[in-house]
């Protein structure tokens, strides 16, 4: 069966199958070599996350005549990382509890699917002038309802996490700022992506599958490309390849 790739997280990876999404640009990179899975949640936080985990997954492969993912990318903590006295506190769940429900969600993945690579990816960095131009429902406050300051502090716990567990990850928070102008150019409403931010985010999650031996190179190619079928004889090349071939 052709393996999958499953993309779980909240808005930023619900989009991901946009038009320029990272999720969509795995989709056409992996396209004759795996299946990508969208599983994306907008608006959930790690704390919900963990609630539905046995609906999220159950039915995506249990090794019973279904493909087992070859890898699951975890992409929480930007909801989490709302401010606690601010429009969006009902997003919130505090950093102590935000480790252990990452916890939580790679060893579920790694119970139900233990050959499963799981990559954890931190939240985004925040555009507070963007978060202000763009407020989630009434703020009356007039403040943003997210700082970059205290999103940092999330993605170094989730960075902190991915050692403890010993599982790969990818500092999105820290990358993203490498990058001149990163407040427009990678975010359209100081949270959500641009085209530019999901290129990053696409070459990053590329990079980290390909250090853990998960790659075009290493993934068989579905059926024979067409310039290598025996156009006298398909059958033959159809038959040379790997699974069941209708005569």
């Amino acid at each position: 069966m052709r393996p999958k790739i499953v993309l779980f997280g909240d808005s930023i990876t619900e989009e991901s199958f946009g038009e320029g999404g990272w999720g969509a640009a795995l989709a056409s990179h992996f396209s004759r070599t795996a299946d990508v899975v969208l599983r994306g949640y907008s608006g959930y936080n790690s704390r919900w996350a963990v609630h539905v985990l046995e609906k999220v997954f159950a039915s995506l492969g249990d090794g019973e005549g279904k493909a087992v993912p070859k890898a699951v990318t975890v992409f929480f903590g930007a909801n989490d990382a709302c401010l606690p006295d601010r429009s969006s506190a009902f997003q919130h769940v505090p950093i102590h509890e935000y480790e252990q429900n990452l916890h939580k969600i790679v060893s579920f993945i790694k119970k139900l699917w233990p050959t499963a690579l799981v990559l954890l990816i931190t939240p985004p960095p925040i555009d507070e002038d963007g978060r202000l131009r763009y407020p989630y429902g009434d703020n009356l406050s007039g403040l943003p309802e997210r700082t970059n300051e205290f999103a940092g502090s999330y993605a170094k716990a989730c960075v902190a996490v991915a050692g403890e567990l010993g599982v790969p990850m990818i500092d999105v928070w820290s990358k993203m700022q490498q990058f001149p102008g990163w407040e427009k150019a990678c975010l359209r409403d100081g949270l959500h992506l641009t085209a530019s931010g999901n290129r990053i985010v696409f070459e990053e999650v590329v990079e980290k599958l390909k250090q853990e031996s998960l790659s075009l190179e290493t993934l068989a190619l579905d059926l024979p490309l067409f310039f290598d079928i025996d156009a006298k004889d398909p059958l033959k090349t159809f038959r040379n390849s790997d699974g069941p071939i209708s005569s």
